[in-house]
């Protein structure tokens, strides 16, 4: 891609310029659940201007990333075990312990923390079990899809079944981050906040970022593949 234009869709300008991902995050246009908006769409809705965004996306400088939009299903599966879960498994551990020790200290003195420790929960409680399910259930199947010449007997019936009851838990988890992101003003530390409270706050914006890139992954590239090749072999 190399022109930025309002129409285009969210999701199709970062699986064309992923190393745009960050700058969209800082606008709070939502890629992931909400990439099917247009640029044009998901600005109005941010109250943003199209061509201000346009010329300050014109204006990133071109970053290498991983290539993850040239893998093939089976690679992207592995990469997105092997990155985004591991991150995911280590980072809610983390925080939550982070979360504990931050609440305790300030708490009293900013009682909105109570409220952010509650959407962490959730945000744990929703994910551990999410990442489980996609490791045991649905990334075997989309393995075996691609390594057969017909379509798998699969238990559910259709690879669609479990790829819709995944995606309503990334909406889920999307809405959790989105609170989150309201709840820290967008993880902006108080003047008071301690080492832990700004390690805190700058841990949570690095799993809204991560997880955001990883629905977008999944939602945008990777189920639609598989989507693809089930229809294709059932033909």
């Amino acid at each position: 891609m190399t022109t930025i234009d309002s129409t285009v869709s969210l999701a199709d300008l970062v699986t064309a310029r992923p190393d745009l991902a960050p700058a969209l995050e800082t606008l709070g246009l939502d890629y992931c659940c909400g990439g099917g908006r247009s640029l044009a769409e998901a600005c109005s809705a941010a109250g943003l201007e199209p061509d201000e965004v346009i010329g300050q996306l014109g204006d990133q400088p071109i970053v290498e990333t991983v290539d993850w939009v040239s893998m093939s299903p089976l690679e992207l599966v592995d990469h997105v075990e092997s990155v985004h879960h591991t991150y995911l498994t280590e980072a809610l551990v983390r925080l939550s312990t982070l979360m504990d020790r931050v609440l305790d200290v300030h708490g009293a003195n900013h009682p909105e923390l109570a409220e952010v420790a509650a959407v962490l929960r959730d945000l744990r409680a929703d994910l551990e079990p999410h990442l489980m399910k996609e490791e045991q259930i649905l990334f075997p199947m989309i393995r075996e899809l691609f390594g057969v010449d017909e379509t798998p007997a699969f238990h559910c019936g259709t690879l669609q079944n479990p790829i819709t009851a995944m995606g309503i838990e990334h909406d889920r988890a999307g809405a959790l981050l989105a609170r989150l992101r309201s709840l820290t003003s967008v993880y902006t530390p108080p003047r008071d906040a301690c080492g832990s409270y700004q390690a805190l706050y700058a841990g949570l914006a690095e799993l809204e970022a991560d997880t955001h890139l990883h629905i977008h992954k999944e939602n945008n590239v990777l189920f639609p593949a598989a989507v693809a090749e089930e229809m294709r072999l059932a033909e």
